[in-house]
């Protein structure tokens, strides 16, 4: 069985590849990396993007994907809402990071690009349904520019000094897959959750 996966940096592949060999042993992953995808979507819009997508998507499908990841928090919606058209299972990486989130009380959303934050805000709510939660956003300084540089040390460490600053919530949420890794620099007692690996795992699971 193969999954498709769609990202916005080649950074992701190594970390995708790393957690399928460690929890998903056999699966076959395909990775399909555009860049530019992230820098429209943040500059117009996650919709201006769309029609792309659903291209790449359907492309990954004709080539023999039983399900496809999106592992780019701030195009997630657009490329799952074409699962229906598809005919397979499109999943976005952070829904179970959300779903978790959204099951307590007061949660901080940590992001390094603006544009993540309203997907990911309105995938908390709809994760929240009719419970209450009370979410605020943070947006990391200067870790956008540490990312772009390639300082992937910097970026770490300012994401996740922007979790250990945090000091009044039930959970942390790290809005972005790229942000993933900043969980084992961090000191703070706050729960902190990150898409990648749960995200991972309901794909792989789609594609049995």
């Amino acid at each position: 069985m193969t999954l498709a996966l769609l990202h916005t940096s080649p950074a992701h592949v190594p970390v995708f590849d790393a957690l399928r060999d460690a929890h998903h042993p056999g699966l076959a992953l395909r990775h399909l990396v555009r860049e530019d995808l992230l820098t429209r979507a943040g500059e117009a819009g996650p919709e201006a993007v769309s029609g792309e997508v659903r291209d790449l998507l359907a492309g990954a499908v004709a080539d023999g994907a039983r399900a496809v990841l999106c592992t780019c928090s701030t195009i997630g919606a657009v490329a799952e809402s074409d699962s229906a058209r598809l005919g397979v299972p499109v999943l976005r990486v952070d829904r179970p990071m959300a779903a978790s989130a959204a099951a307590r009380g007061r949660v901080v959303v940590l992001a390094t690009f603006t544009g993540t934050l309203a997907p990911t805000l309105a995938l908390l709510a709809e994760e929240a349904g009719d419970r209450p939660v009370d979410v605020r956003t943070v947006v990391v300084d200067g870790a956008w520019a540490c990312f772009e540089a390639g300082d992937r040390d910097g970026y770490l460490d300012r994401v996740a000094a922007a979790a250990d600053a945090v000091t009044d919530s039930d959970v942390i949420v790290l809005a972005q897959a790229s942000m993933a890794d900043a969980v084992t620099r961090t000191v703070t007692r706050i729960p902190v959750l990150s898409s990648p690996r749960p995200g991972l795992a309901a794909a792989a699971a789609a594609a049995r």
